[in-house]
């Protein structure tokens, strides 16, 4: 009880747009009752797409288009509580360099409670966006780091997009530097079906091969096995094709130049407790990431990033979608 009295706190000075946003501290649908002690707000457009984020992790658990056809994937034995990352949807994984662990396996801020940002810098407005400014400031031994540091996350939504733009400020008095990645889970038909361009002819390190660099030689990423690769220096725009859905993500980021792409297969996906036997047919991830090169700041620096996910329509049966068109545009 006392984390919502603080958390509806929070709403005198927000002066949401009811609307467009929601917030619904207590969860009950299909998922199980496991999610009702997360605080959740609903970002909704006026032509009938949303997206649901938690408070828990800064997690997007949800994003739907204006046809209610949910664009990202969760898995069907996340776990719904505190203390645990959750599996699926989008998440911003933050390590400092010298932890432990890859980004992706780092939960410090995947398995905290953000809060609503009372006071977000300046950004450029977004016409016509539902937004909402998250905020987890370190504490030391909650984090289990050195190093005094505020992430931020702003997301907006709209008819036909999700934007994310993450900001991590150095609030200690001493340089520090830290890799991050944007985890996407996304929704697919089936991962035989996906097939990912954009990334062709670039270096990549495959974390299944002890981390031995290798090129890409194919004309597109496409998947018989598992995947678990980092690409680097990749283009600021990335198609992932989904034959059998004719839809086609098109993700654009900035000041992320690496892109992780992950998909366990069957064995691996038996292994891990938190995602079911078969859920890896329906899934792609493709993470927007500063892994290889690490990002230095110095006392009151603040990095920014960008990430904008939307869809357009791809028809297969009419012939592969253009490359082309969807990497550097339609006219």
């Amino acid at each position: 009880m006392k984390l919502l009295r603080s958390f509806f706190g929070f709403l005198d000075w927000l002066q949401l747009d009811w609307r467009r946003v929601k917030v619904k501290p207590f969860v009950s649908n299909s998922r199980g009752m496991l999610q009702q002690q997360l605080p959740r707000i609903v970002l909704t457009d006026p032509n009938g797409s949303s997206a649901e984020v938690l408070l828990y992790g800064g997690h997007i658990v949800s994003w739907k288009n204006q046809r209610k056809e949910e664009l990202l994937f969760m898995s069907s034995k996340a776990k719904w509580k505190q203390h645990k990352a959750i599996r699926g949807g989008i998440s911003a994984c933050f390590a400092r360099f010298g932890d432990v662990g890859s980004v992706e396996q780092n939960g410090m801020t995947r398995n905290r409670m953000w809060s609503l940002d009372r006071d977000p810098s300046p950004l450029p407005p977004i016409n016509d966006h539902s937004s909402i400014d998250l905020i987890l400031k370190s504490t030391g031994v909650d984090l289990k780091t050195p190093r005094s540091f505020e992430l931020r996350l702003r997301i907006s939504l709209s008819a036909g997009n999700l934007i994310l733009i993450p900001r991590v400020r150095n609030t200690d008095n001493k340089p520090f530097s830290f890799a991050f990645s944007l985890c996407n889970y996304l929704s697919v038909s089936d991962i035989s079906e996906v097939r990912i361009e954009g990334l062709e002819t670039l270096d990549y390190v495959d974390n299944l091969m002890n981390r031995s660099r290798f090129t890409e030689q194919a004309d597109a990423i496409t998947f018989d096995g598992e995947t678990d690769r980092v690409y680097l220096h990749s283009p600021n725009k990335i198609a992932i094709i989904d034959h059998e859905k004719k839809r086609t993500f098109v993700l654009q980021k900035n000041a992320l130049p690496d892109s992780v792409v992950w998909n366990p297969w069957n064995k691996k996906a038996k292994a891990l407790p938190d995602l079911g036997d078969d859920d890896y047919k329906m899934m792609i991830c493709v993470n927007s990431a500063a892994i290889d090169t690490p990002i230095l700041l110095k006392p009151s620096e603040e990095w920014k990033g960008y990430q904008e996910i939307s869809t357009v329509s791809s028809s297969y049966c009419s012939g592969q979608l253009d490359p082309n068109k969807v990497l550097h545009g339609f006219q």
